[in-house]
């Protein structure tokens, strides 16, 4: 009897063994919500590509990786509205069981959705949004800033401008959160290089009448016309400056712009610019490799916030199969102890603010008779060290962050 009894104490304990190590994924499928602006002015630089780049991150992942549970993806247009943005956060967490919302372009539907992920326990993957209280007064554990911010674009394209000549500035501000942040941050840099900023006026969001913003910046007397604004509302500041004379008199400063503004706008009205990018498609090998896939679904070459969600995309999914599991802190703590190297970074890593921090790009857009082949715009002037790039630290002001880091 007593050896029996151990015989079967012995089989249990080995009966157990397969059940500690079966996938923990939560109905063994993992849920990946894009919510981006499929229709307003950021749609071309994030939209229906960073959908598709989603898409080829969780193929790729399929194929390669062979996974025990399911990977299915939602896509909703949150229409640059942050009301929608966080009742659709609710609705999918609540009702569709996603685990993680990612893209997030438009500073306001960023802070909305990380405030829903942070009640309900879930993730937020924030590609497209660009101010820095995202990772600042904002910042929570749940969330993760991935491809680049005001502070980096910054303190590329603003310090090169006026390490050009360019020292008296007034700002063309878009009035929300992510204007007033790229003002601030290139106001910063403006100034800790030597220039002055004269002003700044700022238009409603999205806007499509520039005049008299343009012709207060002409009437400063400034330099360089700060652009803090993107996608459609800085390719119309740019053409209606064109229109009234104000350039070349006056020098523009794109300080967010993506290469499918360029090449909407031609490299005539945007030669010699300067702008700031995480990722661009000719880098190397990798870069092309990649995107040429990528355009051959979408029929044009991949922005930063397009590529940056493909890696976002794969990074999470890689960290789900590693640990077997779809819990929020412990999918967290093995993406943040995990380095990202694929064809978008090389050995980024995601801080305790949420902030992953790799290498930027500064650009000098090339002549039209530079360009050699089609999307052929940039020449990478200089490569910004993720540890230049973004803000320290030591800066910090997200409340996860003790005095003390550096």
């Amino acid at each position: 009897m007593k050896l029996r009894c151990i015989a079967l104490a012995a089989s249990v304990t080995l009966a157990a063994i397969p059940a500690l190590s079966q996938a923990q994924v939560s109905d063994n499928a993992v849920k990946i919500g894009v919510l981006t602006d499929m229709s307003g002015a950021y749609s071309d630089l994030s939209g229906a590509g960073a959908v598709e780049a989603a898409k080829m991150a969780i193929e790729d992942f399929k194929a390669r990786e062979k996974p025990a549970f399911a990977v299915e993806i939602v896509a909703a247009d949150h229409q640059n509205k942050a009301d929608l943005s966080s009742n659709k956060a609710r609705e999918w967490f609540d009702r569709d069981k996603v685990d993680v919302i990612t893209e997030l372009v438009t500073t306001s539907t960023a802070l909305a959705v990380m405030k829903v992920a942070k009640e309900k326990n879930k993730l937020a993957l924030i590609s497209g949004a660009a101010s820095t209280r995202i990772t600042n007064e904002d910042c929570n554990d749940v969330t993760v800033h991935w491809t680049y911010d005001t502070y980096a674009v910054a303190n590329g394209t603003a310090k090169a401008v006026v390490q050009q000549g360019g020292k008296s500035w007034y700002f063309i501000t878009a009035d929300y959160a992510f204007g007033h942040s790229l003002e601030k941050d290139s106001s910063g840099v403006v100034q800790a290089n030597g220039g002055k900023v004269l002003g700044a006026v700022r238009h409603p969001f999205p806007g499509s009448d520039f005049s008299s913003f343009l012709l207060k910046a002409q009437s400063s007397g400034a330099q360089v016309i700060g652009l803090a604004n993107a996608g459609t509302d800085t390719m119309n500041s740019i053409k209606q400056a064109a229109e009234f004379g104000i350039t070349p008199k006056q020098s523009l400063a794109g300080l967010l712009m993506f290469i499918t503004d360029i090449h909407a706008l031609g490299l005539k009205a945007t030669q010699n610019m300067y702008l700031t990018e995480g990722f661009y498609w000719d880098f190397n090998a990798e870069t092309r490799a990649w995107s040429k896939r990528y355009f051959d679904r979408m029929k044009k070459m991949p922005t930063m916030i397009q590529a940056g969600m493909y890696s976002a995309v794969s990074h999470y999914l890689k960290a789900v199969k590693a640990i077997n599991s779809d819990d929020t802190q412990k999918v967290m703590a093995q993406m943040k102890k995990t380095p990202i190297n694929d064809f978008f970074a090389r050995n980024g890593k995601i801080r305790d603010d949420g902030r992953m921090v790799h290498d930027m790009y500064l650009m000098h857009v090339k002549k039209p008779e530079e360009s050699k082949y089609a999307w052929d715009y940039y020449t990478v002037k200089q490569t910004i060290p993720a540890a230049e790039a973004f803000q320290p630290l030591s800066a910090s002001r997200c409340p996860l962050i003790g005095k003390t880091a550096s």
